[in-house]
């Protein structure tokens, strides 16, 4: 597995190694001692989560409060999707900046992004199958959305006819959730993680 840092703190791209043969492929999706070196500490898994999109779908802005918030490691098992991080901690010297990453079945590359971090992806072709491996269950009353198209954040997508789920069509901007008090604090992130094991 080859380890790449994206430029917000906390994230990174995962690139297996696959081998194949007349048979398949194989390949190791996650490794513990390989994330382990890489987060500085072990991923606590609460909760797996799959969802399959048709192309179009957009799911998010998400992010969790913190303590706990919710780590994510993030992979696409079939199609494609434009996968985006969003750094939304006050604080941080990358705030409201964001990372897109291509995850698909050519490369099978994963995402990692830490506690305090938001997330965002688009279907790019019919049946992309999405699996997360979560640090946190699902908590409604901590979990928390942003538009994906507020101009602040900038992020560039594809053109496709895009659909939304209704929670997410009406999620207020980043300043928004910053008047409200919502966003995760970028040293309380930092010190939360160092209580990580």
């Amino acid at each position: 597995m080859d380890i790449d840092r994206l430029p917000i703190e906390g994230a990174f791209v995962v690139t297996p190694r696959q081998f194949a043969d007349s048979r398949g492929v194989f390949l190791e999706f996650f490794r513990s001692d390989v994330f382990l070196g890489a987060a500085g500490h072990s991923l606590s898994l609460a909760q797996a989560n799959c969802s399959v999109s048709a192309k179009g779908v957009m799911r998010g802005i998400h992010f969790a409060s913190v303590p706990p918030g919710q780590a994510k490691y993030v992979t696409c098992l079939q199609g494609s999707v434009l996968d985006v991080t969003v750094d939304i901690r006050l604080g941080s010297p990358t705030f409201g900046q964001w990372e897109a990453v291509q995850l698909d079945t050519e490369t099978r590359r994963a995402v990692y992004l830490t506690e305090g971090l938001g997330h965002v992806f688009l279907s790019l072709q019919d049946d992309s199958t999405v699996m997360y491996l979560c640090s946190e269950g699902y908590a409604p009353g901590r979990e928390f959305g942003i538009d994906p198209f507020d101009p602040d954040i900038g992020i560039s997508w594809p053109d496709v006819d895009i659909t939304l789920s209704d929670k997410d069509r009406q999620a207020p901007s980043l300043a928004e959730v910053r008047e409200l008090g919502l966003l995760p604090d970028y040293q309380r992130c930092l010190d939360f993680v160092q209580t990580l094991a």
